[in-house]
């Protein structure tokens, strides 16, 4: 068996083994590592951190179109207030005297006022599919409809930069704080699945000292040995001057940079983790994080609720990431997506159904912020797709490929998105030219 396959698997996510309090990493993982970091750290380059909102989340409650009177028609009890001093906490964040944030994304705004966060409205799928299950499945595989496409996009993007190969990669190219790896990022490039940095072993609290490393190395040579007797030996001195390297990656004692205050759950850890990576200098270059929830069929709410607690993690989550990134973030785009949006009558559970057309946000010193990008369809009721949901004139792919075209580098898309004509004219200008 391929030695890689043993540590990574066929769906990419890491296999770990105990010896003792040390971790047992693989002599593949450890060995590229090395030479990764032979004569100091990965050059920093271009990085994505793609947030997935699974259980489709209401694009209308984030970004409240309060300039459509339709709007107010359709939701009498949860719709978000217009922006007015008289409104207070209860009133919408105004953008551009037509949407306005949900108060629960205040934390946004400042965000948005000096240019580095733009939202993409009635963005989505044109599958009409309202199964979570589906529709998550065709967005990260970059499709419509078509489920024979086993491999996610960010994957084929990351296989399709040509600049990457000349460089030194390392393990942590592609990493998802998730506990397997999502579909977005399976395919041919490894990605390391790691849900908690605390317990993935790199802390310095598990690396003890070097005479704990070598007492250990017998062991983990033996585990191994019937099927990479002739990898390892020779490398197993290697292996643990990378678990030393690799220090400095320290969860249990990281102090988020410029104040940065994240929410102690676990979207907030995911996100200060990812940080802590990127800043590490090891040659992150796609980082995935999801956070659920969304899924508001019963008592959503509107200023205060159960969409708004979940918004007032998910902003100061993000917020926190981009405050501890610092001038990072002029080479780093944040994200996000959800499967759907919400239909947009409230239903009588004072929720929302499934829907279509929904909201993206998009982050990073080299975003077009400042502006709602795309085309409005309008809620007049010949506006609605079938007659109930905002309908999507932006087909997410467009944004996909944009970014995955101009940030990350990536050629050919139309293999990163097959079946689809990446077409540049189609693109929303969300990254700076």
């Amino acid at each position: 068996m391929n030695l890689s396959r043993r540590i990574f698997l066929k769906r990419g996510a890491l296999a770990l083994a105990s010896i003792g309090t040390l971790p047992a990493w693989g002599p593949a993982f450890l060995r590229r590592t090395v030479m990764a970091t032979e004569g100091g750290a990965a050059s920093r380059g271009k990085v994505l951190i793609c947030i997935f909102q699974r259980g489709a989340a209401d694009g209308l409650s984030m970004v409240v179109p309060h300039g459509d009177p339709h709007y107010y028609e359709y939701r009498k009890e949860i719709a978000l207030e217009r922006p007015a001093q008289a409104a207070g906490p209860a009133g919408c964040l105004d953008l551009d005297g037509f949407f306005g944030l949900h108060p629960q994304l205040a934390p946004f705004l400042p965000l948005y006022k000096a240019g580095h966060l733009a939202v993409i409205d009635a963005c989505g799928s044109p599958s009409a599919s309202r199964s979570h299950f589906d529709a998550q499945d065709f967005m990260e595989s970059g499709v419509a409809d078509d489920k024979a496409v086993q491999t996610g996009w960010l994957n084929r993007a990351l296989g399709n930069c040509p600049e990457d190969r000349a460089k030194k990669q390392t393990p942590f190219r592609s990493v998802s704080m998730t506990a397997t790896t999502p579909r977005a990022l399976q395919g041919d490039v490894d990605t390391l699945a790691i849900p908690d940095l605390r317990s993935f072993g790199i802390g310095s609290s598990k690396l003890a000292n070097a005479a704990l490393a070598q007492s250990a190395a017998a062991g983990f040579e033996s585990m191994y040995d019937s099927a990479v007797h002739d990898v390892l030996h020779g490398a197993g001195k290697e292996s643990f001057e990378a678990l030393a390297l690799l220090k400095k990656i320290d969860p249990d004692h990281y102090t988020p940079a410029n104040g940065a205050v994240y929410p102690v759950a676990g979207f907030g850890r995911s996100l200060q983790q990812i940080a802590q990576l990127v800043k590490a200098d090891i040659g992150v270059e796609v980082a995935f994080a999801e956070c659920d929830g969304w899924d508001t069929h019963a008592n959503q709410g509107a200023a205060t609720g159960a969409l708004a607690g979940r918004l007032h993690d998910f902003s100061r989550a993000i917020s926190a990431l981009y405050q501890d990134l610092g001038d990072r973030m002029a080479d780093v785009v944040i994200l996000t997506m959800s499967e759907f949006g919400r239909a947009a009558r409230q239903n009588g559970n004072k929720g929302t159904d499934h829907g279509h057309g929904t909201c993206f946000f998009a982050l990073g010193g080299s975003i077009a912020g400042g502006k709602v990008h795309g085309e409005w369809p309008g809620l007049a009721p010949e506006q609605l797709f079938e007659q109930r949901d905002l309908a999507v004139t932006t087909d997410y792919r467009d944004i996909f490929a944009e970014v995955a075209g101009k940030h990350l580098g990536a050629a050919k898309l139309e293999q990163v998105f097959p079946g689809y004509s990446a077409d540049p004219r189609r693109w929303r200008g969300v990254l700076k030219a």
